[in-house]
C-alpha cells in the first residue's frame, strides 16, 4: 500500500470575497487532481485563513466548508497581519507537507505539482521564484530589485523574488515553531533553518478580481520590518555616521580658532544656524534609528501571542463536521 503524504494548502484571507469563488473552484481541482493521481493523501486539505476581514469573506469559507469535506477554516480574533495567518494555519493543521499561498492566486498553483517531485527527493522547502517581474509597474520592479540588493549588502538571506509562496514539509515546520519572534519576515526565517531546498520558476499573473492587500503602506513596513529584524547594519552606520561628525566637528572649531586668531572676528552666522540644522537633523534621525530596534525589544519581551483564533470549522477523519 501506497504512503501517501497529507497535504495542507494554507490560504490567508483578508477581505477577499470577490476572488475566493474563484480560489476556491481552482484549489478544489488542483487538489483533488493531485488525489485522483495518487500524488496526496485523500485527506489532504485547503485551510483558509480569515484575517479579522470586514466583508463576507468568513460567511463564503463557513459555506465552502459544509459543501465540501475538502476545505476548513480557521478564523482569527482580528487583522494579525498577513505573516501571523500564515503561521495560524500551518501551526493549526496537522499535515505532512505544507503550502502557502495568497488567496489571489497570481503564484501559478500548478506550481504545486513540481513542488511535490521536490520533496520527494528529499528536499524540505521548496520556494516558489518569480522568473520575472514583467506583470509589475516600472516603481515596483525598480522598488523591488533595490530592496533585494540592500538585503543582500546588509546580509540578509532571502531568496530572490521569492515571497510567500512556498512548500514545506512537517519536519520544517517543526523547526519554525522554534523561532518565537514576533517581528515576522518568513521571507528571511525560513532560510534560517537550513535543509535541503529547490526552487520552483514561474509567471506570476495580474489579479483577476478585488484589489491588493499591500498597498505601498503595507510594502514599506513589511520592507523595514525585514531590514530591522535581520540587520544592526543600520545602527553600525548610525554609530559611524556619529564619529564622521564628530570629526567634522572637531575640523570646524579648529578653523574657528584660526579665524578667531587670525582676524580677531568670527564670521558667517548662516553658516553656523545651517551646520548647527545639520547637526540636529542628524541627531534626530539617529535618535529615530535606535527608537526603532528599541520598539522591537518592546514587542519581543511582552511575548504577546501572534494569532489568536475566534472559530475553527472543518471535518475529522471520519468526515465528521466539527464546528469550534
Amino acid at each position: 500500500m501506497i504512503n501517501l503524504k497529507k497535504l495542507v494548502i494554507v490560504i490567508p484571507c483578508y477581505n477577499e470575497m470577490e476572488i475566493l469563488p474563484q480560489t476556491i473552484q481552482i484549489m478544489s481541482n488542483l487538489v483533488n487532481g493531485l488525489i485522483v493521481e495518487n500524488k496526496i493523501s485523500p485527506s489532504s486539505k485547503i485551510c483558509f485563513i480569515n484575517d479579522g476581514s470586514a466583508d463576507k469573506t468568513w460567511e463564503i469559507i463557513s459555506d465552502t466548508v459544509l459543501k465540501n469535506s475538502l476545505f476548513s477554516g480557521i478564523s482569527l480574533s482580528r487583522n494579525f497581519g498577513h505573516q501571523n495567518a500564515l503561521l495560524a494555519g500551518m501551526y493549526e493543521n496537522d499535515a505532512d507537507i505544507y503550502v502557502t499561498i495568497d488567496a489571489d492566486l497570481q503564484d501559478d498553483p500548478k506550481c504545486i505539482t513540481e513542488m511535490l517531485t521536490y520533496i520527494e527527493k528529499g528536499c524540505d522547502i521548496v520556494y516558489g521564484v518569480r522568473s520575472s517581474r514583467e506583470t509589475d509597474t516600472f516603481f515596483k520592479k525598480t522598488s523591488a530589485q533595490m530592496y533585494y540588493n540592500l538585503l543582500k549588502y546588509l546580509g540578509v538571506n532571502v531568496v530572490y523574488n521569492s515571497a510567500d509562496y512556498r512548500m514545506m514539509t512537517r519536519r520544517a515546520v517543526d523547526i519554525l515553531k522554534q523561532f518565537p519572534e514576533k517581528n515576522l519576515f518568513l521571507r528571511a526565517i525560513i532560510p534560517l533553518i537550513g535543509f535541503k531546498h529547490a526552487k520552483v520558476y514561474y509567471e506570476r499573473t495580474a489579479r483577476t478580481a478585488g484589489t491588493t492587500k499591500y498597498p505601498l503602506k503595507k510594502m514599506i513596513a513589511l520592507a523595514w520590518n525585514g531590514v530591522s529584524s535581520f540587520s544592526i547594519v543600520p545602527l553600525r552606520l548610525v554609530t559611524i555616521l556619529g564619529l564622521l561628525l564628530c570629526f567634522l566637528g572637531f575640523v570646524l572649531i579648529c578653523m574657528v580658532i584660526y579665524d578667531w586668531a587670525s582676524n580677531g572676528t568670527v564670521a558667517g552666522w548662516a553658516s553656523t544656524i545651517t551646520i548647527m540644522t545639520i547637526f540636529s537633523g542628524v541627531q534626530l534621525f539617529s535618535l529615530g534609528m535606535i527608537g526603532e530596534y528599541l520598539a522591537k525589544v518592546f514587542l519581543e519581551v511582552k511575548n504577546r501571542p501572534q494569532y489568536i483564533i475566534d472559530k475553527k470549522i472543518g471535518t475529522n477523519s471520519d468526515n465528521t463536521l466539527i464546528i469550534k
